[in-house]
Protein backbone atom coordinates (compact mmCIF):
# COMPACT_ATOMS: atom_id res chain seq x y z
CA UNK A 1 0.00 0.00 0.00
CA UNK A 2 1.39 3.43 -0.81
CA UNK A 3 1.96 5.98 1.95
CA UNK A 4 -1.04 8.21 2.44
CA UNK A 5 -1.39 11.84 3.31
CA UNK A 6 -2.32 10.86 6.86
CA UNK A 7 1.18 9.46 7.46
CA UNK A 8 2.76 12.75 6.42
CA UNK A 9 0.52 14.75 8.75
CA UNK A 10 1.30 12.44 11.66
CA UNK A 11 5.05 12.68 10.99
CA UNK A 12 4.90 16.48 10.82
CA UNK A 13 3.08 16.68 14.13
CA UNK A 14 5.52 14.27 15.78
CA UNK A 15 8.55 16.30 14.66
CA UNK A 16 6.93 19.52 15.79
CA UNK A 17 7.12 21.42 12.53
CA UNK A 18 5.13 24.68 12.80
CA UNK A 19 1.67 25.00 11.32
CA UNK A 20 0.26 21.96 9.54
CA UNK A 21 -2.16 22.50 6.68
CA UNK A 22 -4.39 19.55 5.90
CA UNK A 23 -4.09 18.60 2.23
CA UNK A 24 -6.92 17.03 0.27
CA UNK A 25 -7.34 13.39 1.27
CA UNK A 26 -6.30 10.90 -1.37
CA UNK A 27 -7.83 7.50 -2.04
CA UNK A 28 -6.08 4.40 -0.82
CA UNK A 29 -4.65 2.48 -3.76
CA UNK A 30 -2.79 -0.82 -3.53
CA UNK A 31 0.15 -1.77 -5.75
CA UNK A 32 -2.11 -3.87 -7.96
CA UNK A 33 -4.23 -0.74 -8.62
CA UNK A 34 -7.19 -1.67 -6.39
CA UNK A 35 -8.83 1.54 -5.09
CA UNK A 36 -10.53 1.88 -1.69
CA UNK A 37 -12.42 4.70 -0.01
CA UNK A 38 -10.40 6.42 2.75
CA UNK A 39 -13.67 6.95 4.65
CA UNK A 40 -16.48 4.82 3.17
CA UNK A 41 -19.97 6.14 2.52
CA UNK A 42 -22.77 5.25 4.94
CA UNK A 43 -26.28 3.94 4.33
CA UNK A 44 -28.44 6.57 6.01
CA UNK A 45 -31.87 5.08 5.31
CA UNK A 46 -33.77 2.59 3.17
CA UNK A 47 -37.53 3.11 2.84
CA UNK A 48 -40.44 2.17 0.63
CA UNK A 49 -43.51 4.14 -0.32
CA UNK A 50 -45.82 1.14 0.21
CA UNK A 51 -45.50 -1.79 2.62
CA UNK A 52 -48.39 -3.87 1.27
CA UNK A 53 -47.83 -6.90 -0.99
CA UNK A 54 -48.57 -6.69 -4.73
CA UNK A 55 -48.55 -2.86 -4.91
CA UNK A 56 -47.67 -1.76 -8.45
CA UNK A 57 -46.57 1.83 -7.84
CA UNK A 58 -44.00 1.44 -5.04
CA UNK A 59 -40.57 3.07 -4.95
CA UNK A 60 -37.63 1.89 -2.82
CA UNK A 61 -35.38 4.73 -1.63
CA UNK A 62 -31.76 4.20 -0.58
CA UNK A 63 -30.12 7.28 0.96
CA UNK A 64 -26.31 7.28 1.11
CA UNK A 65 -23.93 9.83 2.60
CA UNK A 66 -20.59 10.22 0.79
CA UNK A 67 -18.37 11.95 3.40
CA UNK A 68 -16.05 14.86 2.60
CA UNK A 69 -13.04 12.69 3.47
CA UNK A 70 -14.09 9.73 1.30
CA UNK A 71 -10.92 10.22 -0.72
CA UNK A 72 -12.63 9.19 -3.93
CA UNK A 73 -15.90 9.80 -5.77
CA UNK A 74 -18.75 7.28 -5.70
CA UNK A 75 -18.91 5.45 -9.03
CA UNK A 76 -21.39 2.62 -8.44
CA UNK A 77 -23.86 1.23 -5.91
CA UNK A 78 -25.10 -2.35 -5.92
CA UNK A 79 -28.31 -3.46 -4.22
CA UNK A 80 -28.48 -7.21 -3.69
CA UNK A 81 -31.50 -9.09 -2.36
CA UNK A 82 -30.18 -11.38 0.38
CA UNK A 83 -33.43 -12.47 1.99
CA UNK A 84 -37.07 -12.74 1.01
CA UNK A 85 -39.27 -15.53 -0.27
CA UNK A 86 -39.73 -14.00 -3.72
CA UNK A 87 -37.25 -12.46 -6.15
CA UNK A 88 -38.07 -8.79 -6.60
CA UNK A 89 -38.09 -7.64 -10.23
CA UNK A 90 -37.40 -3.99 -11.14
CA UNK A 91 -38.28 -1.46 -13.83
CA UNK A 92 -34.64 -0.50 -14.38
CA UNK A 93 -35.53 2.27 -16.86
CA UNK A 94 -37.42 4.05 -14.05
CA UNK A 95 -34.38 4.20 -11.75
CA UNK A 96 -33.56 7.72 -10.59
CA UNK A 97 -30.96 9.30 -8.30
CA UNK A 98 -30.68 12.76 -6.83
CA UNK A 99 -28.76 14.80 -4.30
CA UNK A 100 -30.74 14.99 -1.06
CA UNK A 101 -33.18 12.71 0.70
CA UNK A 102 -36.55 11.23 -0.16
CA UNK A 103 -38.28 14.22 1.44
CA UNK A 104 -35.80 16.87 0.24
CA UNK A 105 -34.98 16.17 -3.38
CA UNK A 106 -32.40 18.51 -4.84
CA UNK A 107 -30.35 18.10 -8.02
CA UNK A 108 -31.07 15.13 -10.29
CA UNK A 109 -27.98 12.96 -10.84
CA UNK A 110 -27.08 11.57 -14.24
CA UNK A 111 -26.93 7.79 -14.30
CA UNK A 112 -24.83 5.53 -16.47
CA UNK A 113 -25.91 1.93 -16.90
CA UNK A 114 -28.42 0.37 -14.52
CA UNK A 115 -28.30 -3.42 -14.73
CA UNK A 116 -29.75 -6.47 -13.02
CA UNK A 117 -28.01 -9.79 -12.53
CA UNK A 118 -30.75 -12.34 -11.91
CA UNK A 119 -28.45 -15.10 -10.61
CA UNK A 120 -27.18 -12.97 -7.74
CA UNK A 121 -30.38 -10.86 -7.45
CA UNK A 122 -28.22 -7.72 -7.73
CA UNK A 123 -29.03 -4.35 -9.28
CA UNK A 124 -26.03 -2.15 -10.19
CA UNK A 125 -26.50 1.62 -10.44
CA UNK A 126 -23.63 3.51 -12.11
CA UNK A 127 -23.19 7.28 -11.83
CA UNK A 128 -22.01 9.29 -14.84
CA UNK A 129 -20.21 11.39 -13.69
CA UNK A 130 -19.31 9.86 -10.31
CA UNK A 131 -20.75 11.48 -7.16
CA UNK A 132 -18.20 13.79 -5.52
CA UNK A 133 -17.49 13.50 -1.78
CA UNK A 134 -19.44 15.65 0.64
CA UNK A 135 -22.93 14.85 -0.66
CA UNK A 136 -25.94 12.89 0.52
CA UNK A 137 -27.65 11.15 -2.37
CA UNK A 138 -30.74 8.99 -2.80
CA UNK A 139 -31.37 6.21 -5.29
CA UNK A 140 -35.03 5.63 -6.22
CA UNK A 141 -35.52 2.06 -7.44
CA UNK A 142 -38.90 1.03 -8.88
CA UNK A 143 -40.02 -2.60 -8.53
CA UNK A 144 -42.42 -4.06 -11.11
CA UNK A 145 -44.56 -4.64 -8.00
CA UNK A 146 -44.00 -5.32 -4.34
CA UNK A 147 -43.54 -9.02 -3.60
CA UNK A 148 -46.66 -11.21 -3.53
CA UNK A 149 -45.59 -12.87 -0.30
CA UNK A 150 -45.46 -10.99 2.98
CA UNK A 151 -42.38 -11.04 5.18
CA UNK A 152 -38.97 -9.46 5.61
CA UNK A 153 -36.84 -8.70 2.56
CA UNK A 154 -33.19 -7.71 3.10
CA UNK A 155 -31.40 -5.71 0.40
CA UNK A 156 -27.63 -5.36 0.87
CA UNK A 157 -26.12 -2.07 -0.29
CA UNK A 158 -22.47 -1.86 -1.45
CA UNK A 159 -20.63 1.28 -2.65
CA UNK A 160 -17.72 1.35 -5.12
CA UNK A 161 -15.24 4.21 -5.57
CA UNK A 162 -14.32 5.52 -9.01
CA UNK A 163 -11.55 3.66 -10.78
CA UNK A 164 -10.99 0.72 -13.07
CA UNK A 165 -10.27 -1.61 -10.17
CA UNK A 166 -12.35 -0.55 -7.17
CA UNK A 167 -13.09 -2.37 -3.94
CA UNK A 168 -16.75 -2.34 -2.88
CA UNK A 169 -17.57 -1.32 0.69
CA UNK A 170 -20.65 -3.02 2.18
CA UNK A 171 -22.82 -0.30 3.76
CA UNK A 172 -25.54 -2.40 5.36
CA UNK A 173 -29.00 -3.78 4.70
CA UNK A 174 -32.18 -2.06 3.68
CA UNK A 175 -34.87 -3.96 5.59
CA UNK A 176 -38.34 -3.98 4.07
CA UNK A 177 -41.31 -5.60 5.82
CA UNK A 178 -44.22 -6.31 3.49
CA UNK A 179 -47.68 -7.04 4.88
CA UNK A 180 -50.63 -8.88 3.46
CA UNK A 181 -54.10 -7.45 4.02
CA UNK A 182 -55.69 -10.49 2.41
CA UNK A 183 -57.89 -12.51 4.64
CA UNK A 184 -57.97 -9.96 7.46
CA UNK A 185 -61.75 -9.79 7.02
CA UNK A 186 -61.93 -13.49 8.06
CA UNK A 187 -61.29 -12.55 11.68
CA UNK A 188 -63.76 -9.70 12.11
Amino acid sequence: MRLTTLFGITLSLAIGIGEVKLPVTQAVQLRDGLVYFVQPPTLVEATTTYKEVDVLSATYYFTINVPENAGESLQKVTIAQKEGSENIRYNLDDTRAFVGTRDRKETQLKLGSVTNERDTRTVSVNFDPPVTPGQTITIALRPVSNPSFSGVYLLGVTAFPAGEKSHGQFLGFGRFQFYSNRGSWWFR
